[in-house]
């Protein structure tokens, strides 16, 4: 006879407790407990069959004969590069994005795209066939090989996938889909666990590639358990404003791949497009001979990006300046403030500080420090630097510039864009071939790089 046993889940980190409890021991988020009922069946001490594999028994990895299979590509190629070169044959990838940033418009033109030669099967769990078939008609898709199914039930998911035996696999989203044996609602921990799981396992069992869509929290993080993004093999972001037509997919995770890459798309009214040179983009609207405002090339994964960095450095009315920054760390801020105030003896404690990186794109290496310290000498001195200057290099507590990792990319993706000097760190100097359009120039200071941009 079944076991009915009552449990609260954390509906933030599943955290499983007996009894309810206001604040969650396990992430410390409040009122995240919900009541789940659990009703078992099988025998104790039997479990049930959780492999992902055919095989059953260990095995010397010796003995385990390994098919490389290839990857399969895309005609989007910057899809390609964020997946680390293809979509590969029994991955789960999981995309999450804000409502309305265009998930489900990237992976119908994705199954559009590779349904021209494999079956793909589009399951939406949110809107009917008809509501699909209209978004395909105005992104003007068409194929016999691309299949679409509503439903939301996983054991008829399952059916479905046995029946067609498709190549690729789309979950429109996973939030939506739930396992009939699981009492709790769709959405909840215990369904998208049991959901993904069971997904996973079609995935490996099959060699079927499977898309996943996941919604995300208020915070900016996927919805759901976190071990959500522990079981899937790649872990993709989809970013951008809904009022802006530039798009950025970000992988943050992938077993086949690197972990920086960058895509950046933009959408049209026929679906998004792949923008090929992002570093125009960022820089097509830069002001000329504005104070506060440099170049830096910035490495994306394998790619460098040219991003303006803007500042704003102005007296302050309060007793405490604010120190405001979009699209770097804001902690970098004061503490590239205090560089300049105690190594180069520029008076900032009053003044208030925003930074901007232009074009709503976000850099998280060290290699821009020298350039946001830079741009807020810049605005404080109310004196522009050379349109033509790219500055590149880490900035150390004592007023040091460090070397960088692959400056000759950088030197070379700003010559390419037509920049004239590139003020780099002295210790990257040598080693690799300057192209000849460009000057370099090697910098050991805060100080010394001030000389060179600003005059002093």
């Amino acid at each position: 006879m079944a076991k009915k046993t009552t449990k609260f889940i954390c509906q933030s980190c599943g955290y499983e407790s007996p009894k309810w409890m206001g604040r969650c021991p396990g992430c410390g988020e409040w009122n995240k407990m919900v009541e789940e009922v659990e009703i078992t069946s099988k025998p104790k001490g039997v479990f049930l069959h959780t492999a992902v594999g055919s095989e059953t028994k260990a095995a010397p990895i010796t003995s385990i004969y390994s098919e490389q299979e290839d990857r399969v590509e895309t005609k989007m190629q910057e899809l390609n590069r964020v997946l680390g070169g293809g979509v590969v044959p029994g991955s789960l990838v999981l995309i999450g994005g804000d409502p309305g940033i265009g998930k489900s418009t990237l992976l119908l033109q994705v199954s559009s795209q590779l349904s021209s030669e494999h079956k793909v099967l589009y399951i939406s769990g949110e809107e009917s066939v008809k509501q699909t078939k209209l978004r395909a008609d105005r992104l003007h898709i068409s194929s016999e090989n691309l299949y679409v199914y509503a439903e939301t039930n996983l054991e008829l998911i399952h059916q479905t996938i046995e029946d067609i035996n498709p190549r690729f696999v789309i979950i429109d989203s996973i939030q939506t889909v739930y396992h009939p044996e699981v009492t709790s609602a769709p959405g909840s921990v215990s369904q998208v666990r049991e959901s993904t799981g069971q997904l996973m396992r079609i995935a490996k069992t099959k060699g079927i590639a499977i898309f996943i869509v996941g919604h995300v929290t208020k915070e900016g993080s996927i919805a759901g358990p976190r071990m959500l993004e522990h079981m899937v093999d790649t872990v993709l972001y989809f970013e951008g404003e809904r009022h802006h037509t530039y798009r950025i997919l970000r992988a943050v995770k992938n077993r086949f791949g690197s972990t920086n890459e960058l895509a950046i798309l933009e959408m049209k009214e026929f679906g998004l497009e792949e923008v090929e040179n992002p570093s125009e983009i960022f820089l097509e609207e830069r002001s000329k001979g504005a104070a506060g405002s440099t170049v830096v090339a910035s490495m994306e994964g394998t790619r460098p990006v040219l991003v303006e960095i803007q500042a704003l450095i102005s007296p302050s009315m309060f007793g405490v300046p604010r120190r405001m920054a979009t699209g770097i760390d804001h902690n970098r801020v004061p503490l590239l403030m205090a560089v300049l105030e105690k190594r180069v003896g520029m008076l900032l404690a009053n003044h208030d500080a925003y930074l901007k990186v232009a074009g709503g794109v976000k850099i998280d290496e060290p290699a821009v420090d020298l350039a946001v310290a830079v741009s807020i000498a810049s605005s404080f001195r109310d004196q522009p630097t050379r349109p033509d200057d790219c500055i590149i290099g880490e900035v150390g507590l004592t007023g040091e510039v460090r070397r960088v990792s692959r400056i000759e990319q950088r030197v070379s993706e700003a010559a390419k864009l037509g920049f004239k000097r590139a003020v780099i760190p002295a210790n990257n100097i040598g080693g690799w071939k300057i192209p000849d359009e460009i000057e370099v120039i090697g910098v050991s200071s805060v100080s010394e790089a001030l000389q060179q941009v600003l005059g002093g």
